[in-house]
């Protein structure tokens, strides 16, 4: 397993939820994320400044910053009255006198590689992940199966069991992530260059920036030769190539991921108007902006979700 793919989830919470209810999940520390799998009914995820996620059975939403948030009921803002109790280090928690018609697992994912790991840099805010939608239905099953079962039952070890089957679940969803952003070759040795690495964040970080190669070669802390060279080798492309992948690959998300207008989201990545942005963007991808748009009305890239 590539070492920037370390993960540890904590698992905290098995809910069982019924009638209208809320819970909140405050701000975590820098390299520590935030999830929630559905096993069963529907939820709604509120953030502050974002739109409400839904959640149905056998989705997997997770927070890579750590951001904080409330899960509530379809309806209400959490009336109902709630107990807890801890089975194998478990908090088992569930609405009182009312039947559940919603399961949730949560808990906290952490980085292993620490706070500063590129990977997290390069994730955006939230990924939901829609298992129950084909092709990933078969092998992101047998693992939710397996979460749900272990902690159901709260055998001997159950909790570490769940543990191992969740991170396994969650390095997968991470590579998966990754796979979305085809156009940008593979990430990870790229981020495991120092040289490479330390340019891809900044571009990450302000791809909007008048960008030259001198510029990018400071970043890196290397020669300009070095850094086409560096580049050509992981990734098959020079600099300013990727840089222009790494733009419209992040117009992709935001186009599918958020209701931002074209205009902006072209000037945010760095082009000056929304016909070059169109013109650039139809000929990487082979579709208009506002078409590839009005195909993913559901806010979907395949069956992952994004929002930057």
């Amino acid at each position: 397993m590539a070492p920037l793919l370390r993960v540890r989830p904590v698992l905290e919470d098995f809910c069982r939820f019924g009638g209208e209810w809320a819970s909140p999940h405050a701000q975590l520390e820098q390299g520590w994320a935030q999830f929630h799998i559905v096993t069963r009914g529907t939820c709604i995820v509120e953030r502050i400044g974002q739109e409400n996620i839904r959640l149905d059975a056998g989705d997997i939403l997770l927070l890579p910053h750590g951001d904080g948030h409330f899960v509530r009921s379809r309806t209400g803002t959490g009336k109902s009255r709630m107990i807890a109790e801890f089975r194998n280090a478990i908090r088992n928690r569930s609405t009182v006198d009312i039947q559940p018609d919603t399961e949730l697992v949560c808990g906290q994912l952490e980085f292993e590689a620490g706070k500063d790991s590129p990977l997290i840099a390069i994730l955006p805010d939230t990924i939901v992940l829609h298992t129950a939608d084909e092709p990933l239905l078969e092998r992101f099953g047998y693992l939710l199966g397996g979460i749900r079962e272990e902690l159901d039952t709260a055998r001997a070890g159950s909790e570490i069991v769940a543990a191992d089957l969740a991170r396994a679940l969650f390095v997968l969803m991470i590579r998966f992530h990754l796979e979305q952003m085809q156009e940008l070759g593979d990430m990870l040795p790229m981020l495991k260059n120092p040289v490479a690495s330390r340019v891809v964040l900044a571009l990450l970080h302000d791809p909007a920036r008048d960008w030259s190669l001198e510029a990018m070669a400071e970043t890196g802390i290397t020669s300009r030769a070095t850094l086409v060279r560096t580049f050509r080798n992981i990734c098959g492309k020079p600099p300013m190539a990727f840089l222009q992948d790494i733009r419209l690959a992040l117009a992709r998300q935001q186009l599918i991921g958020t209701n931002e207008s074209i205009a902006k989201i072209a000037s945010r990545i760095g082009y000056q108007s929304e016909g070059a942005f169109s013109r650039a963007f139809y000929r990487h991808h082979g579709i208009r902006p506002g078409a590839l748009r009005n195909t993913n009305g559901e806010v979907r890239m395949g069956d992952m979700q994004v929002q930057t």
